[in-house]
C-alpha cells in the first residue's frame, strides 16, 4: 500500500439500507479496498422505492431504487454507489460512469414453497396454490407455465424485503414466493430455496444477478481503478439485455424478461445466446424469442451485444410484443 493510498480519506460507498443492499455494498466494498488500498465506509442512503408501500408498477418502478443514490454521488456526498443492475433505467447520464460490473452470480428465479415443494408439485397439489411475488414478468411466465401444464395458481402482488417476502410462506398466508437467487445467495439464505427455476420456464429480469458500480464520470482515476472490477463478458451479456429492453422502450418493472448467456461447446466458447420473453400478467399471450451471435469481445468493445439486443427487440415487436406491455400487463 503507497503511502498516500495509507492516509487518504475512507471512500464513501452509498448503498440502501436494507439487508440484501448493505450485503452486496459489503461485497463490493471489499473489493475496492483491495485494488485501491484505501478504506471504504458504507452510507446509508434512502430511496423512494424504499419508502413507497405501493406496488412498483404504480409508481413507476424505472429508477425508484436509484434516484437518491444518483443525487447524492452528483452532490458530492458519496464518492461512488453500487446498485442491483436490474434496477438502473437503461439511458446512463452523462454525468455518470458505469465504472464497473462486476462478475455475474446466478441470475435465476428462486422458489420458496411450503413443505419443500418444487414448482411442478405445488400446481399439482390440491386447491389452487398462492404464489407471491412483486413482478409482473414472474406473474406472467408463471401463469403461462401453469395455463401450458393444465394447473390452477393464483400470483400475488407482494412487497417488501427478504424476510418480509418469506414471511408470507412461513405464516401459512402464502404457498410460495419467488425471489431472485443472487439475492437469497448474498444474505446466506440460498439453501431454504425449494427450486432454482429454470430459465426456459421463467426468463430473470434483464440484469438479474449483477451489480452496477457507478461514480461521477469527471473523477477519472477512481472510474479507473473501479474498471478493475469490471468482467468483460458479464458486462456484454446484460449490454444485450439491457439494449433489449430500451429498444422495447419497458421500464425494469414492465413484463419483460432476457437473458444472454455463452453456449459451449466442450472447453469452447462458440457463441452468445440472447432469450426474451414479454407477456402479459395472465399468462394468456407471451412473446418469446431468442438469437444467437459472436461471442462478445474481451476488449470492451459491446457493438455485438448492441446488436443482439435491437434485432431481437425488433422480431419481438413485430410478434406483437408492444401490445403486451401496456395496461393489461400491469
Amino acid at each position: 500500500m503507497s503511502q498516500t493510498s495509507a492516509t487518504a480519506p475512507a471512500l464513501r460507498l452509498g448503498t440502501r439500507r436494507s439487508k440484501l443492499a448493505m450485503a452486496q455494498s459489503g461485497i463490493v466494498a471489499e473489493q475496492v479496498r483491495q485494488v485501491t488500498g484505501r478504506e471504504v465506509e458504507l452510507v446509508e442512503i434512502t430511496t423512494y422505492g424504499d419508502t413507497s408501500r405501493e406496488h412498483l408498477a404504480q409508481i413507476g418502478g424505472t429508477g425508484v431504487f436509484v434516484s437518491a443514490l444518483r443525487d447524492a454521488l452528483l452532490d458530492g456526498e458519496i464518492d461512488f454507489a453500487v446498485h442491483s443492475l436490474k434496477d438502473l433505467p437503461t439511458s446512463q447520464p452523462e454525468e455518470l460512469a458505469l465504472a464497473a460490473v462486476p462478475q455475474r452470480v446466478d441470475p435465476r428465479d428462486a422458489l420458496i414453497a411450503r413443505d419443500g415443494l418444487d414448482f411442478a408439485q405445488l400446481a399439482a397439489q390440491a386447491g389452487t396454490a398462492r404464489i407471491g411475488t412483486g413482478s409482473p414478468r414472474r406473474m406472467a411466465q408463471l401463469n403461462s407455465w401453469a395455463r401450458s401444464q393444465g394447473v390452477e395458481i393464483e400470483t400475488v402482488p407482494i412487497r417488501g424485503n427478504i424476510d418480509t417476502r418469506i414471511g408470507y410462506v412461513r405464516s401459512g398466508e402464502l404457498d410460495a414466493v419467488v425471489l431472485a437467487a443472487a439475492g437469497l445467495s448474498r444474505v446466506g439464505r440460498l439453501d431454504e430455496a425449494t427450486e432454482l427455476l429454470d430459465p426456459d420456464v421463467i426468463l430473470p429480469a434483464p440484469g438479474q444477478g449483477a451489480l452496477a458500480v457507478e461514480c461521477v464520470a469527471t473523477n477519472t482515476h477512481l472510474a479507473a481503478q473501479l474498471a478493475e472490477l469490471d468482467d468483460p463478458y458479464t458486462r456484454a451479456a446484460v449490454t444485450a439485455e439491457r439494449t433489449l429492453l430500451a429498444a422495447l422502450e419497458a421500464g425494469c418493472s414492465a413484463p419483460v424478461g432476457a437473458l444472454a448467456d455463452l453456449l459451449v461447446d466442450g472447453q469452447v466458447v462458440t457463441e452468445m445466446r440472447l432469450r426474451g420473453v414479454v407477456g402479459t400478467t395472465d399468462g394468456t399471450t407471451l412473446v418469446q424469442l431468442s438469437t444467437t451471435g459472436p461471442v462478445p469481445a474481451s476488449d470492451g468493445d459491446l457493438t455485438t451485444s448492441r446488436d443482439m439486443g435491437r434485432e431481437l427487440a425488433d422480431e419481438m415487436l413485430a410478434k406483437g410484443a408492444a401490445g403486451l406491455m401496456g395496461e393489461r400487463a400491469l
